[in-house]
């Protein structure tokens, strides 16, 4: 693999098992430093053990993006290990209320706007210093449900526009000191949280993973969907010198699914 990320400092909120470790890792298989950060500590601890194994450095931040005190915290750690921030993925998710907006708790609808929108803004403000001075990038990500509309996808339609909404304001107001900011949205992700949630279905109507997959993926292109490590490679391309001219945008990554 080469070194997009050669000497670079990657944030990352919003780390989990899935895209978030994907992305932990592969930036340090491309030769970055990274920060990560999540709400569940002991989550982060493995996530950096596989960082380590990768060959690359990590340090855990406990931080809660809703909250300003913690974000805030969150910058001064990573500057206190690193020195420096050269870019930020907004990686942060709140399962969606797959529920009709007609029956959906505004609460909900709240509390995804306040993690995904306000939560990447509160980063994206906190951290523009340190990215103007490394003239670096904010990589949102984002969702397939931008593109469509879907039963049940209401509320976190909402939310996902709104953070596409505000990576293009973002990318007009810090263009002029530097910074760059995108977007990536993914369609289905194959990945673990996928394959146990194809599982469930399986079991609930009688049928099998692999027929709920080949179903799933006869409306892209491909004919398959994109695994994680595809996801987070699209991330790595804009977070790094190779997409330098690059600012504004959201790269789609389904296999085709959704044209754009």
């Amino acid at each position: 693999m080469g070194n997009l990320l050669q000497d670079k400092v990657i944030v990352i909120s919003g780390v989990g098992p899935g895209l978030g470790r994907t992305l932990a890792v592969r930036c340090a298989r491309h030769g970055a430093s990274v920060v990560l950060a999540a709400r569940t500590a002991s989550r982060l601890d493995e996530v950096a053990k596989d960082v380590a194994d990768a060959g690359g450095r990590a340090v855990t931040v406990a931080a809660d993006i809703t909250d300003h005190a913690s974000a805030e915290n969150l910058v001064t750690e990573s500057l206190a290990a690193f020195g420096r921030v050269d870019a930020l993925v907004n990686n942060a998710f709140s399962i969606p209320a797959m529920k009709p907006l007609a029956r959906t708790d505004f609460d909900h609808i709240r509390a995804g706007i306040e993690l995904t929108v306000l939560g990447a803004l509160r980063l994206t403000q906190l951290f523009t210093p340190a990215l103007a001075e490394s003239k670096g990038a904010v990589v949102n990500i984002n969702s397939m449900v931008i593109r469509h509309s879907q039963e049940r996808y209401g509320s976190y339609k909402i939310a996902k526009s709104a953070l596409l909404a505000a990576s293009q304001s973002l990318a007009t107001e810090l263009g002029p000191q530097g910074i760059r900011v995108n977007s990536v949205a993914p369609g289905y992700i194959w990945g673990e949280t996928l394959k146990q949630y194809f599982a469930h279905q399986a079991d609930k109507y009688g049928t099998t993973v692999d027929r709920i997959y080949e179903h799933t993926a006869a409306g892209t292109d491909l004919k398959r969907l994109p695994d994680t490590d595809e996801v987070a490679d699209a991330a790595i391309f804009l977070a790094s010198p190779m997409a330098n001219a690059i600012t504004g945008q959201c790269l789609d990554v389904n296999c085709g699914e959704f044209h754009h």
